[in-house]
């Protein structure tokens, strides 16, 4: 009892802490950008740095000021972003760049549609870097201001001869993200999301010029990677860019964008116009198809406009935003009108979802009425989808059934408590970017993972044996594979992508050829199934230590021969080396720090532009001269990894 009692009066006065706003970000870094990482996965927060202060140039631009943004990255992780725009107020520099909840778009007079609202992005982007140099060229003078993680170090007003505009320099800390690295094909896709969503301005990334001038057409247009079925839609209005057309592949392929911002996880406009795309082409056909025939195979992509977005997280990748704009209603004096309850009086526009239902059913519609010669091609798609469909409905029923039998989630799957579909609290948003399953191959490596993972958010599917090779096989047969339905469902899968129920799906088997092969297979399935979970950065490889080398003061995991050496030559003496050939060799006390905080994963990245079909016969395919040749020149044998003195 007095035990108890002492560990009640733990909590007391000094337990209530206050944080400034620095450590605050520092702390919580998941609200601010969603997650650290070092840069190998496209959702990793450096990229969120990036991003924010090019949002801030892209704003400027939207408002009419500065058409050319110039983005320098170095080999080091160094930034430098320098607009054109109208400069920042030249005294509220260092308010502007390091004072959370302290900006201009607060007030739309200034910024009406902007992505950052609520003055945070440029103040984590501050916090969480260990150089931070900001200078406001405005009214021929120089605002500069130096910050080292967030703290003021050197400010000063000059004047300057440069025109108009900001220049911010910065470089992420190695304290936070560790041995970071920016992937130039990430930074790249991103400033050409930029230029084709916005038609006129010129972004200059390492010297090389981006610029669009047909908007989304040439996004979608320059990274099909297939012949689409028919030419391409593209209609345009207030607030509002659509492009659409069919191809051959599985899956749905839809790009959205709000306010210039890639939602790469979708939210309530990609849900419309999803469901308003369905819609209306089963009114032009007045025939009761089914929305994910008339789905199937699209690809295409949605960019609006909306005032004040909410989004689902300062990372910024899903719209929350339920309205195209709202704002409180005010008195003549501007003070802000309230309701007889007290309540603020809001004025709304119209939903998010009708105001693109809307738009696509008018103006989809008429231009099928005026491009007649697509209309064939059209259903012709929609028609073989349900064929499809239909043929393997009972294939599917069966096998849900069966999975009911087989007991998933106790035979298959040891589950985690919280998934990636569950509501997170803003300062536990990290916990849901960790959201993660490990697809493991057979009961040994599974065992050893579901001993040492984080029951939290950390689940484990085990396969038995090698899954069938989708690439030469049917759907139907595929739908009949008790491996496949089985991982499916513990996914989240059976009914749309938007079920899945965990953010990381790491694909961990042996790093033998049994456990390759079964690697591709699973690769295999997700990239001509559900390429978007590839597309949207969720499909990874988990590393594994290849050597562990012990002496007596120490033990060290190598996951390289080039790794092994590097640390025999800084050990003394005579170490003991293991070679681990599989997953199950580790023992459980040693696995825990490979699927930990320092887990090492290799993304599977995917871009538009890459064919599906042919990276999948390259690999899948009858053996063709061109593999034989990657595999002589990339192999390594078993000789040069055992190469060891025991």
């Amino acid at each position: 009892m007095a035990e108890e009692k002492k560990t009640q009066n733990t909590y007391t006065d000094d337990s209530i802490i206050t944080l400034e706003d620095n450590e605050h970000i520092r702390r919580r870094v998941g609200m601010y950008i969603g997650r650290l990482g070092n840069g190998d996965d496209q959702a990793d927060g450096i990229y969120v740095l990036l991003k924010e202060i090019i949002d801030n140039s892209i704003d400027e631009f939207s408002m009419g000021y500065g058409n050319r943004v110039n983005i320098t990255i170095t080999e080091d992780g160094e930034v430098t972003i320098r607009d054109y725009g109208r400069g920042i107020p030249l005294t509220k520099v260092v308010d502007a760049t390091s004072k959370l909840n302290t900006g201009g778009k607060f007030d739309d007079r200034n910024f009406k549609k902007s992505v950052g609202m609520n003055g945070v992005g440029t103040k984590a982007v501050n916090a969480l870097s260990s150089v931070f140099e900001v200078r406001s060229f405005r009214e021929g003078q120089c605002s500069f201001a130096r910050f080292s993680r967030g703290e003021l170090q050197e400010q000063s007003i000059t004047p300057s001869t440069e025109k108009d505009g900001t220049l911010i320099h910065f470089k992420p800390d190695y304290q936070m993200f560790g041995d970071f690295h920016f992937r130039m094909d990430y930074v790249e896709t991103m400033v050409k999301n930029y230029s084709y969503l916005k038609k006129g301005l010129t972004l200059v990334l390492n010297g090389t010029p981006y610029k669009s001038e047909n908007g989304l057409l040439d996004l979608v247009s320059e990274n099909m990677s297939e012949t689409p079925l028919y030419p391409l839609i593209h209609i345009e209005g207030e607030d509002i860019e659509i492009v659409l057309t069919h191809g051959n592949a599985y899956g749905e392929n839809i790009a959205s964008f709000v306010n210039g911002q890639n939602t790469r996880d979708g939210g309530t406009h990609l849900a419309a116009y999803r469901e308003a795309i369905a819609k209306t082409l089963k009114d032009f056909f007045k025939k009761d198809y089914k929305p994910e025939d008339v789905r199937q195979g699209i690809v295409g992509a949605i960019a609006v406009q909306i005032q004040e977005p909410i989004f689902e997280s300062q990372a910024k990748i899903k719209l929350g935003s339920t309205y195209m704009w709202e704002k409180q209603v005010k008195n003549p004096d501007g003070s802000p009108r309230r309701a007889e309850d007290g309540s603020a009086i809001i004025e709304r526009g119209p939903t998010v979802r009708s105001f693109i239902n809307e738009f696509v059913a008018k103006n989809l519609d008429n231009y099928l009425h005026k491009h007649m010669d697509i209309v064939p091609a059209i259903e012709e798609k929609i028609k073989a989808s349900q064929a499809e469909r239909e043929e393997i409905a009972g294939v599917q029923k069966k096998t849900r059934e069966r999975n009911k039998k087989a007991s998933v989630y106790n035979r298959k799957l040891r589950d985690c408590r919280y998934h990636y579909t569950d509501k997170f609290p803003k300062d536990r948003e990290d916990d849901k970017y960790r959201t993660s399953i490990f697809i493991t191959e057979g009961d040994s490596a599974s065992g050893t993972i579901t001993k040492v993972r984080n029951a939290n958010t950390q689940a484990v599917f085990s396969l038995r044996g090698k899954p069938i090779n989708c690439f030469k096989e049917s759907r139907k047969k595929v739908a009949e594979n008790e491996e496949l339905s089985l991982l499916v469902s513990a996914l989240g899968l059976e009914d749309d992508i938007e079920g899945l129920r965990y953010n990381n799906i790491i694909v961990a088997t042996d790093a033998d050829d049994d456990g390759m092969h079964i690697r591709m297979l699973v690769l295999t399935f997700f990239m001509k199934y559900y390429p978007d979970l590839i597309r949207r950065g969720h499909v990874h490889i988990l590393q594994t230590p290849l050597f562990r080398i012990r002496t007596k003061q120490e033990t060290c995991y190598c996951y390289s021969v080039e790794e092994k050496e590097k640390a025999l030559g800084k050990i003394k003496g005579k170490p003991e080396i293991t070679r681990f050939k599989g997953l199950g060799e580790i023992s459980s006390n040693e696995f825990v720090d490979f699927i930990g905080e320092h887990m090492r994963l290799d993304p599977v990245s995917l871009s538009d532009e890459e064919s599906i079909s042919q990276i999948m016969e390259f690999y899948m395919g009858d053996n063709t001269i061109e593999r034989q040749n990657f595999i002589r020149e990339n192999l390594r044998s078993e000789a040069e990894l055992e190469d060891v003195d025991f």
